[in-house]
C-alpha cells in the first residue's frame, strides 16, 4: 500500500471511530461502577465502543485512540498550528502526551480485574519535526513487561509513510485498586 492509500485508510478509520465515541457517552470520566469487574483491555474496548467516555483531553490536543488490543494501544493525531510552541514548531508536550496516551493504554490493556498502574517515568526522544502539513501521525503503544508491581512499554510515533518522529519508554508502578 502506497502512504497516500494508508493515510487514506487512516483518515477513514480515525473518522468512523471518533463519529462512535461523539455519538455515545461522549468525553467525561468513567464511573468506577461502571468498570468494577472490567479487564483493562475490556474496559479500554468499552471505550472505543462509545459504552464508556473518552478523556477530554482528547479533544484539547486532536487526537484519539484507534485500535487496542491485548498488549497494544494505537492513538491518531493531526498536529495544528494551535499546538505550536513560541519557536514555531509543534511543542513537545504533543509528543510526549500522544505517546504517554499510547505507551499508558498499552499497559492498561493488560491489567485484570482490581488492578491498576500509574506512570512512574516517560522518557520521549524527538526525532523528526510533525508540523500541521505533517497529516495524521500515530503512536504506537506496545508493553515490553508486565508483572505484579512494574510494568513497561515502548512507543512511537509514525506517519503514513513510515516515518518515525518520535519514541518513547514507560516504566509503570501496578496496584491494587483500593476498596471503598
Amino acid at each position: 500500500m502506497s502512504a497516500e492509500d494508508i493515510q487514506a485508510h487512516w483518515n477513514q478509520q480515525y473518522e468512523a471511530v471518533v463519529a462512535r465515541l461523539k455519538a455515545g457517552i461522549g468525553a467525561g470520566l468513567a464511573n468506577p461502577a461502571d468498570i468494577a469487574g472490567l479487564t483493562g483491555l475490556q474496559q479500554m474496548q468499552a471505550m472505543l465502543e462509545g459504552t464508556l467516555p473518552y478523556p477530554h483531553i482528547a479533544d484539547t490536543l486532536d487526537f484519539s485512540l484507534v485500535e487496542v488490543g491485548e498488549g497494544r494501544a494505537v492513538f491518531q493525531g493531526l498536529p495544528q498550528l494551535k499546538h505550536y510552541n513560541p519557536l514555531g514548531t509543534v511543542h513537545g508536550g504533543w509528543y510526549a502526551t500522544l505517546l504517554d496516551s499510547a505507551v499508558g493504554c498499552a499497559v492498561h490493556t493488560v491489567m485484570p480485574v482490581g488492578r491498576a498502574y500509574t506512570t512512574a517515568e516517560l522518557s520521549v526522544n524527538i526525532v523528526r519535526a510533525a508540523s500541521y502539513k505533517s497529516g495524521p501521525l500515530r503512536a504506537i503503544g506496545t508493553v515490553v513487561h508486565a508483572g505484579r508491581q512494574l510494568a513497561t512499554a515502548e512507543g512511537r510515533i509514525v506517519g503514513p509513510d513510515g516515518k518515525l518522529y518520535a519514541h518513547a519508554t514507560t516504566t509503570c508502578l501496578v496496584f491494587e485498586v483500593p476498596s471503598k
